[in-house]
Parts: structure tokens; sequence; C-alpha cells
């Protein structure tokens, strides 16, 4: 499954280290970032088998993190670590990525203000180019089948298109994409968690949260050996 490995160090004086790429016996691996915001635990569900999917692929590591809660009163400070789960994502994960997979629960067919606010504090990635040319994938939750998903996943994409990101869907020679009563777009993966959020994912909405994660590595493997 996915790792939790930390964010390289600051070197005093010298600022963020070098990316350095995460080796194993078999060699240097690719790392998919897998980000997402999750209240009631569907989307955060959805992310871990996103990681599933990266990890089938030869070369590939999926790195899982989170983003904090933000208030509509003000922008303190949220605490460093959260109390569970995988760590908050940093602007140095995003520059050590070698790829990028995001995902929120809809609101009002957009994403959640979490992940909203930690994209829009990206302008010093996107001043610098660190994620051009990178792949990117995106996937969602919502309590009803006509919920916002396809919109949701919409919203995600725009910030990434400005950074110059590779977007990665899902096709319909995905099986489960043509079978699916429930979740699952060709813009991402989705599920549909039900009125109380109570809804486990479908075989359906499992296959095709892997499916994404396999093609957002596979690409990203195959750009960093080119």
């Amino acid at each position: 499954m996915a790792t939790y490995i930390g964010t390289p160090e600051t070197q005093p004086g010298l600022g963020p280290m070098r990316q350095q790429r995460v080796a194993t016996s078999e060699g240097f691996m690719t790392e998919i970032l897998v980000v997402y915001y999750s209240r009631k635990g569907s989307t955060a569900e959805l992310a871990r088998q996103v990681c599933r999917g990266v990890e089938g692929v030869p070369g590939a590591v999926a790195k899982l993190r989170t983003v904090p809660p933000v208030s509509a009163e003000s922008e303190g400070p949220a605490k460093p670590i959260p109390q569970s789960g995988p760590p908050y994502a940093t602007l140095e994960d995003l520059r050590q990525a070698d790829a990028l997979i995001l995902g929120s629960p809809t609101r009002f067919g957009n994403m959640a203000a979490p992940l909203k606010y930690f994209l829009d504090c990206t302008s010093s990635l996107w001043v610098s180019g660190a994620l051009a040319g990178k792949p990117a994938g995106v996937f969602t939750s919502t309590q009803t089948i006509h919920g916002g998903q396809e919109a949701t996943l919409l919203s995600m994409m725009l910030p990434l298109l400005h950074h110059g990101m590779y977007l990665v869907g899902i096709p319909y020679t995905e099986r489960a994409l043509n079978e699916t009563s429930g979740g699952g777009t060709p813009y991402g993966a989705s599920h549909v968690a039900g009125p109380r959020d109570e809804a486990a994912l479908t075989d359906h909405e499992r296959a095709l949260a892997q499916a994404l994660g396999k093609r957002v590595a596979a690409l990203a493997v195959q750009l960093a050996r080119s």
C-alpha cells in the first residue's frame, strides 16, 4: 500500500534539498503523489484504491497525503500533523513528485475548500514550472449519482492545466466503466456514497479507482525513463 514517506529536509541556508527518488533493491522508483480531502471517509477510501493501482505498476510508488480543513473565519495555521491518517501535503511534496492525483468530495459541483485552498497556494510552483510535463488525474465522491461528480472532477482539472500537467482519464476500454451503475466517469474515478455516506465502494468503483492509479503511474514511469 501507499507509503507515508516524509518530505525532504531543508538544509540551513541552502533551502530545500534536490529531488531524491525513492530507491529500492530494484532501482529508483517513480513517485506518484496522491493528495485528497475527506470528511466522512469515502474520498479517503477512493484514495487508498488509487494507491493500490499505482503500486501495481512496476517501478512506481504511491505517496499518500491529505490536506487540513480550513475555517471561514480565519486562515490560522493548522496543526502540523493530523490526529490520524497520512501527513498533510506540502509544496515540497508536489515539487518532488513525478505525478499527482487529486481527490475531493463535491461542494455544489466544485472541489471542497480545503483542497482549493491548498492549490491556491501553489503559485511559486507555477512560476517555476515545477509541475509542467507531469501526469495528473482526479477523483471524487458524492452522496447522489447526480450530485455533481463530473463538474467536481473538471474543477480539479483546471488548476492542473494551468500548471502544464498532462491529464489522464479513464477510457471505456475499462470494462467497469461500461458496467458501473454507481460511480465512475471518463474524467476520473468516483463513488456514490448515499444520503448518509454509508455506502461502501462497489467492485466497479474500486476497479476504476485502481485503473486511474495504474494509468497515471504507467505514464509517469514512461516519462521518467525517456
